[in-house]
């Protein structure tokens, strides 16, 4: 009898927003699914901008990461499958904006989401990978989804005062260890928008490296023109352009982060 899937949770935030954040959530889980990884991507953000970008128009998002949350749909019919064989989505609405106010007067606020993540249908899913992409802010929707993670992966923008703003997630993550999620621990902390050609983006690699050491991703994710232009055609670059040095970094950090995790590249999960 095969081996059950454990899936491996990983909440991808900052609470500062313009990082790469979302575009991380897209392209990482586009790469995983490329690898042969059934991946589900949860959109925990209220612009909605990786379901988006992940080509899941308004008039498809019947049910929504609110309904996961707060509703009482089976989880089969929450998650979509995407254009990408292998990568589902729980999209997201602006409906979510008031999540954080109606958090506040429920019991176990912080572990709604850990809870519907419980699911048979979730569970029987056998997911190798869930990503959430988070809101910008350290908010009760991130408090959920890093209650709920293994991991958090933080995207950080090589650009002056990067490392400043990680400290308030650091202590974050420390405070809900103690707390909420004894397991938590930083899957990475992945340099974004990097520019070889500038001195700065140099020196706050080299300070990311010093201070955090092994913490720190070994791929990179450049700043690419072709990666910027992908969200507009409502794709993820490695679909809109395969061989853009934004798709060969992301399929990098898929390759890395799996390695991290013994998992091999194997075929892709059909329908």
């Amino acid at each position: 009898m095969p081996e059950r899937v454990v899936s491996r949770i990983i909440a991808i935030a900052n609470q500062k927003g313009g990082v790469g954040k979302t575009t991380t959530a897209i392209n990482l889980a586009s790469a995983l699914a490329e690898q042969g990884m059934k991946t589900l991507l949860i959109d925990l953000d209220p612009q909605g901008n990786a379901s988006t970008g992940l080509g899941l128009q308004l008039g498809v998002r019947k049910y929504t990461t609110y309904d996961l949350i707060f509703g009482d749909s089976p989880a089969q019919n929450i998650f979509v499958e995407s254009d990408q064989p292998g990568l589902w989505v729980v999209p997201a609405t602006a409906d979510l904006s008031s999540a954080d106010i109606e958090l506040m007067s429920r019991a176990r606020r912080s572990h709604l989401l850990q809870d519907a993540l419980r699911q048979r249908d979730i569970t029987e899913a056998e997911f190798d990978y869930i990503l959430i992409d988070c809101p910008p802010a350290l908010n009760l929707l991130t408090l959920n989804a890093m209650v709920a993670a293994h991991s958090v992966l933080v995207p950080l923008q090589a650009e002056f005062f990067a490392l400043e703003g990680l400290s308030q997630l650091m202590l974050t993550v420390r405070n809900l260890r103690e707390t909420a999620n004894t397991g938590l621990r930083i899957e990475g902390v992945l340099l974004t928008m990097y520019d070889r050609r500038n001195n700065l983006a140099q020196q706050v690699e080299q300070d990311a490296r010093t201070n955090l050491g092994d913490m720190v991703f070994q791929t990179v994710i450049p700043r690419n023109v072709r990666l910027s232009e992908a969200p507009s055609f409502a794709m993820p670059v490695l679909q809109y352009d395969p061989v853009s040095k934004g798709a060969v970094a992301y399929r990098a950090l898929a390759v890395e982060l799996m390695a991290k995790h013994n998992k091999s590249a194997r075929e892709r999960v059909e329908p």
